[in-house]
């Protein structure tokens, strides 16, 4: 079997690429991205890199010749950006690589979308695939995200779709390091009551799930799937291990969900009409950080036949044992 990961030189992607070389099943892997670290570089015989911009369709169809099946890890993810921005990244190259996919007979795409466009403000617990999505989603990420699932959809090619809910673990550059990152800079503060519920996900799980896809008995193809550790946790608390575990000051001073949002909601218009950077504090960010938000797993266990093989708490020990070694050393 030949495949094809895009984003592979993410976290994710590399996580990925990390398990796809010990498949005895798997013969090659066209692993692509845009730029390469030092420290996310995978030598190995089944490896072949190749790097590019996927939103070049000439690039995109050499890429997928003689591939069985794609993983598509790729994305701009990010709670702010310009619709542009996001609709190239993310609609753009689906597009391209659907369009190259057809030309060159792959067989399957697994495409790694995101659960944040079930957010509608509200808490929300053990969202089911089939709920009716909001009627305009949180953010351009959310919106091209769903755009490319629907263009996976119509293609009449087989997939499989995973939306993992905030993923974690060692080599995580994005979700627990931006929190340290705004707890350095004393901009970290919880956000109502503390006691708000969410489902966080080992990237080992995903990676799981993307490995099952590969494999999926063709009653699972063509759906969609909820990813998580199965086990929601106390987000504030999830964060204060974290901080205890790197040997910072753990997070005690709370602010009101209404200030929090007035604030972001400011920020955010400053941001629009002066600095065009992403502001501080989002409202996405305040609803994400306040709200109970939990997915129900239950379909990738009956289809992909999906459970677990690590806990949140071993993640976090993951991630913390990477962290300081790789930014205290």
């Amino acid at each position: 079997m030949n495949v094809l990961l895009t984003g592979s030189t993410g976290f994710l992607g590399f996580r990925t690429l990390e398990r796809l070389v010990q498949l005895p099943q798997v013969n090659l892997i066209v692993a692509t991205g845009r730029f390469l670290r030092a420290s996310r570089k995978i030598t190995d015989a089944k490896v072949n890199y190749v790097l590019g911009d996927l939103e070049d369709s000439s690039f995109v169809n050499s890429l997928l010749k003689n591939i069985d099946v794609v993983i598509n890890t790729a994305s701009l993810s990010s709670p702010w950006g310009t619709k542009e921005a996001f609709y190239t990244s993310n609609v753009v190259t689906q597009k391209n690589i659907i369009n190259a996919a057809k030309k060159n007979g792959v067989g399957k795409i697994i495409y790694i979308s995101t659960p944040s466009m079930y957010y509608n403000g509200n808490e929300r617990l053990l969202v089911k695939e089939s709920e009716p999505l909001p009627n305009s989603f949180v953010n351009n990420y959310s919106k091209t995200k769903r755009e490319a699932e629907i263009l996976l959809q119509q293609s009449n090619l087989d997939y499989i779709t995973i939306r993992p809910r905030a993923i974690i673990g060692r080599g995580d550059t994005v979700i627990m390091p931006r929190l340290i990152n705004a707890h350095s800079k004393g901009k970290l503060k919880i956000i109502g009551n503390g006691d708000n519920f969410v489902d966080l996900t080992s990237v080992e799980n995903v990676v799981e799930s993307i490995v099952l896809s590969i494999f999926a008995p063709k009653k699972a193809l063509n759906q969609t799937y909820n990813i998580t550790d199965g086990k929601p946790v106390v987000l504030w608390e999830a964060i204060n291990n974290v901080l205890k575990g790197i040997g910072k000051k753990q997070i005690t001073e709370k602010v009101s969900f209404n200030t929090a949002y007035i604030v972001a909601s400011i920020l955010e218009i400053a941001s629009k009409l002066y600095s065009k950077k992403e502001p501080a504090l989002t409202k996405y960010s305040v609803g994400v950080l306040s709200k109970s938000f939990t997915l129900d797993i239950s379909k990738a266990k009956d289809l992909l036949n999906y459970k677990p093989i690590i806990s949140t708490d071993n993640s976090i020990e993951n991630f913390i044992n990477w962290y300081k070694n790789t930014y205290e050393d």
